[in-house]
C-alpha cells in the first residue's frame, strides 16, 4: 500500500460523481485546492455525520479557494440517492470500478473489507499534499481540523 506523505504530489485521479458527470483532479490544478474525503460508504453513520458538517458549514469547506471531494466505493446511483436524501450539494465521487482504485493510490484502501479508510488529504492548487489524515473503520473524522488546514494553507 502506497503511503502518501506531506508535500508529495496527489495521486491523479479521474472518476464519475453521483450525476455520472466526469472528475479529475488535474481539473482544479492552478484553479482550486482540493480537499479530499475518503469514506466507507454512503447512508453509515458516521460518515453520514462527517459529511452533514461538511454540509452544514459548506463555505468553509467549498468556496472559490477550495473544492471538497468525498470519495467512496459505491456506485454514482447510489451516490445520487445518498446525495439527495442528505441534501448534499458537493460532488460525491464514485471509486467504484476498478473498485477501490483511487483509495489505493492514496494508500487508505481496506482490501480485506473492500472500502476505504477514513482519509483526508488537502491538495494544493499545485497539486502537492499540504494535509493527510487516515482513521480507521469506526474512528470518526473532527472537521474542524480540515477548516484548520484549510486555514493554513490560505497564509
Amino acid at each position: 500500500m502506497t503511503t502518501i506523505r506531506l508535500g508529495d504530489p496527489a495521486p491523479e485521479f479521474a472518476t464519475k460523481d453521483q450525476h455520472n458527470q466526469d472528475v479529475a483532479l488535474r481539473d482544479f490544478r492552478g484553479r482550486r485546492s482540493v480537499l479530499l474525503v475518503f469514506y466507507p460508504f454512503a447512508f453509515s453513520g458516521i460518515c453520514t455525520s462527517e459529511l452533514g458538517a461538511v454540509r452544514d458549514d459548506l463555505a468553509a469547506f467549498q468556496n472559490d479557494a477550495v473544492q471538497v471531494l468525498p470519495i467512496s466505493v459505491d456506485h454514482p446511483f447510489a451516490l445520487k440517492a445518498y446525495a439527495q436524501r442528505e441534501g448534499y450539494e458537493f460532488p460525491l465521487l464514485a471509486d467504484f470500478w476498478p473498485h477501490g482504485a483511487i483509495a489505493s493510490a492514496y494508500g487508505v484502501f481496506n482490501e480485506a473489507a473492500g472500502f476505504a479508510l477514513r482519509g483526508t488529504f488537502l491538495i494544493d492548487r499545485d497539486g502537492i499534499v499540504r494535509y493527510a489524515a487516515v482513521n480507521g473503520p469506526g474512528e470518526a473524522r473532527d472537521p474542524r481540523e480540515w477548516k484548520q488546514a484549510i486555514a493554513a494553507l490560505s497564509t
